[in-house]
């Protein structure tokens, strides 16, 4: 049996689009404090990374403006959709994060939120965002590899 590794391990949400609009620069792997119902929606899929980031702010790591829907069964235990969560990462790396974020056009993005071990894992991105002309080349690319493949494949 084939070793699962932690970006194909549980994946219950993924941001498509930050790699698409994003040069990823470096990865971290941080955990989320959520609460009770939070995490319930969470392992049934119900998030949304789509217009999420990160900020560094006193010396802490805070989740932004990402969806997880209030749980069916939740009633009175739900919170806000949009609250801001807390990122739990080691002050080394929180320190390396915040020299990350000085510079312009660099910003943290949440890439995918998976289980690992019981636990609901984020995959932070350090991004720089890409001008259109970088996009297209990144499409062109993709393309002109896809083709690549398929003629190989009919040799």
């Amino acid at each position: 049996m084939a070793k699962k590794t932690k970006s194909t391990d549980n994946v219950l949400a993924q941001n498509k689009k930050a790699r698409h609009d994003y040069t990823i620069l470096e990865t971290y792997e941080a955990g989320l404090v959520l609460t009770g119902t939070e995490i319930k929606s969470v392992r049934n899929g119900r998030i949304n990374l789509k217009d999420g980031f990160a900020r560094v702010r006193q010396g802490e790591v805070w989740l932004e403006n990402v969806h997880i829907s209030p749980y069916e069964q939740g009633n009175q235990f739900n919170v806000d959709p949009l609250r801001n969560r807390k990122l739990l990462l080691q002050k080394k790396e929180i320190k390396k994060l915040l020299e990350a974020t000085k510079g312009t056009g660099i910003t943290l993005v949440p890439l995918r939120v998976y289980l690992k071990h019981g636990f609901a894992k984020l995959l932070l991105g350090v991004a720089k965002g890409k001008h259109s002309y970088d996009k297209r080349e990144t499409l062109k690319r993709r393309d002109q590899d896809r083709e690549l493949q398929r003629v190989m494949k009919n040799r």
